[in-house]
This record gives structure tokens, C-alpha cells and sequence, in this order.
């Protein structure tokens, strides 16, 4: 008898966890949250190949202090943002972490600068943005760097080159949770912009951080719906070299 209340309580758990946030006060933004202590942010980068795009980021939250991956797309989105992380989840933002150097990842860097948030950067990375087109990060770091929410470990970790030279990932092992950006795709997502991509090591990139990270939840890919593991399989399946 213990089993039938057991399952559906779990599934219950489980779906609470990933629920979009209604505020009234988000106009160019959306809140989904996705375990725990983490969030998707999504705003919206108009393309001309692809048209308005929702892109992603994600909100790490412990004891009052909040880290960010990727700000959103524009000035506006990016205020929003900041206004809500402080006033709705009573945080402290750390960090902003860019995951590599297009402009859904730095849109909004000013806004942080402004707002006296600090922002930490691949080397690659900010040796690839563009000065005249966005704000430079204000510190580097080469391959791995960890920091700290209260006592909770944040991830952002560079395993090789995929859809940028420079995209790095964050991890959450807490919620064993992976910000993957746009190194990694959505279900049945395509193979997108590759004007700036590695496609040959894009797939044994990708197979580091599996192996790196294998007890993975929950993965946020750059575009799209948030998913769990097999999002890493569905990205190496897609740019293997047959």
C-alpha cells in the first residue's frame, strides 16, 4: 500500500519543481523554475534567419546570494531581471558568468556592471567580444572555476570547443543541475547557428562533460525546453562524426 502513495507524491515533487513564475511586472522576461534552488530565465533575441528566438539562462540561488549564467538578451530583460532576483528572491547577486560571446549571452553585461554585480568570464571569452558591440567582463579565468553561495559549490568549467571556441558550462551539484548554454541542444532542436562552431570536436566536448558529470538531473540547454541527461546524448548523436 506504501508504494501507491510513495509514486504519486514523488511525481508531485518532481513537477513543482519545474513551473513557470507569473509576475506581472516581467514584461520582457519569463521565470521557470527548475529544481530547488535554480531558475530559467528566458528572453527573446529577434533574428533574421530564425526569427524572435527565447534564449536561456539560469539562476542559482542559496543562503540570500544568487549566481547568474548568461544574462538576458536585452537592456530591458536584463533590468527586469536583476529587479526580480532582488526583490522576489531576496538575493545578493554574486556573479554574472557569460557563457561564451555571442550577444544572448552578454546583452545585458552593462546592467550588472552598473548595478555593481561582477562579472567572470572565460579568457577566450572576452578576448572574442566585440568592445564596440558590448561590455567586456571584468575577470578572466582559464578552464575551471568554482565559487560559492553560502556553503553551496557553483561550477563554471570549460571541457572544449562546440558551438563557440571559447562556451563554457556551470554545474550545480546540489541540485545536480547543468547549465549547458548553447553547447548543448534541446529535444529535437536543430543544428542551429554554426558560423563561429567546432563541429568536429563539438561531440567528444560534450562527452567530457558527461563523464564528468554523471549524476546530471536536470540540463538547461542554451534554447528551449530544459530536459535531463539525454540532452547530452541527443547533442553527441547530432554533431558525431560518422
Amino acid at each position: 500500500m506504501k508504494r501507491l502513495f510513495v509514486l504519486p507524491l514523488i511525481s508531485l515533487i518532481l513537477f513543482s519543481c519545474k513551473q513557470e513564475i507569473n509576475k506581472k511586472d516581467l514584461k520582457n522576461l519569463k521565470i521557470v523554475k527548475t529544481s530547488p534552488n535554480t531558475y530559467q530565465h528566458i528572453s527573446f533575441l529577434k533574428t533574421e534567419t530564425y526569427g524572435n528566438v527565447p534564449c536561456n539562462g539560469m539562476v542559482v540561488v542559496n543562503d540570500n546570494e544568487a549566481l547568474i549564467f548568461d544574462t538576458p538578451t536585452t537592456i530591458e530583460a536584463t533590468e527586469e531581471l536583476i529587479k526580480w532576483v532582488k526583490d522576489s528572491l531576496k538575493c545578493e547577486i554574486k556573479a554574472i558568468i557569460p557563457t561564451h560571446f555571442h550577444v544572448d549571452c552578454v546583452g545585458g553585461l552593462s546592467v550588472f556592471h552598473k548595478n555593481g554585480v561582477p562579472s567572470y568570464a572565460n579568457q577566450a571569452t572576452t578576448e572574442l567580444i566585440n568592445e564596440k558591440d558590448a561590455s567586456l567582463p571584468q575577470n578572466s579565468f582559464n578552464g575551471k572555476k568554482e565559487f560559492f553561495l553560502g556553503d553551496k559549490k557553483v561550477i563554471a568549467q570549460f571541457f572544449g570547443e562546440g558551438h563557440t571556441k571559447d562556451n563554457i558550462v556551470g554545474y550545480f551539484p546540489n541540485d545536480n543541475i547543468l547549465f549547458g548554454g548553447c553547447l548543448i541542444k534541446a529535444n529535437n532542436a536543430s543544428k542551429g547557428n554554426l558560423n563561429d562552431a567546432n563541429i568536429k570536436d563539438w561531440s567528444s566536448t560534450v562527452k567530457k562533460i558527461k563523464e564528468s558529470y554523471p549524476n546530471i538531473r536536470t540540463v538547461i540547454p542554451g534554447h528551449g525546453d530544459s530536459g535531463d541527461i539525454k540532452l547530452l546524448d541527443y547533442t553527441i548523436n547530432m554533431f558525431e562524426i560518422k
